[in-house]
């Protein structure tokens, strides 16, 4: 068997171009996107399809105003875990999922195993989301949490 493994496209300056263009407005319209790339609508619209189909763009969506939508409170939860296994690790990252109130769970490699970005609308709501819900994650030892005083920089805005 001749088995070929293909590798990924490289991506060339328009394409670059154009990730960047649509990281901060997802929403331009294909003839606005062609123009400051310098080509025409067509060729644009194979480019923007070729990079969603190789999965270099994952898809569009809004970004919401936390103040508009009284979601003023982050904080940031350390998370050890009293079990490290594989179905430890599956069943915390399964059950995560299920709080809408964590925006971002990523393992970390360090002195926890997991940080997460909660976001409430109050410190009231966060002690009810921190006791009623990821303190009774599959396999929680104990957490750790820390409030952001201000966020000055978030992707997305």
């Amino acid at each position: 068997m001749n088995s070929k493994i293909e590798e990924p496209r490289k991506l060339d300056q328009f394409d670059w171009k154009m990730l960047q263009l649509l990281s901060t407005d997802g929403r331009i319209a294909i003839t606005d996107l062609a123009g400051k790339l310098g080509m025409s609508k067509t060729p644009c619209g194979v480019r923007l399809k070729r990079l969603i189909s190789d999965g270099y763009i994952m898809g569009f969506r809004a970004v919401l105003n936390p103040v508009k939508l009284n979601l003023n409170h982050v904080a940031f939860v350390e998370v050890k875990l009293e079990d490290t296994k594989e179905a430890a690790l599956t069943a915390f990252n399964e059950s995560v999922q299920q709080i809408p109130q964590i925006e971002q769970c990523h393992m970390i490699a360090g002195s926890f195993d997991y940080l997460l970005k909660v976001r409430t609308k109050d410190i009231s709501a966060y002690r009810r989301v921190l006791a009623e819900q990821i303190s009774g994650l599959p396999h929680v030892a104990n957490t750790s949490t820390y409030v952001a005083m201000e966020s000055v920089k978030e992707t997305g805005n």
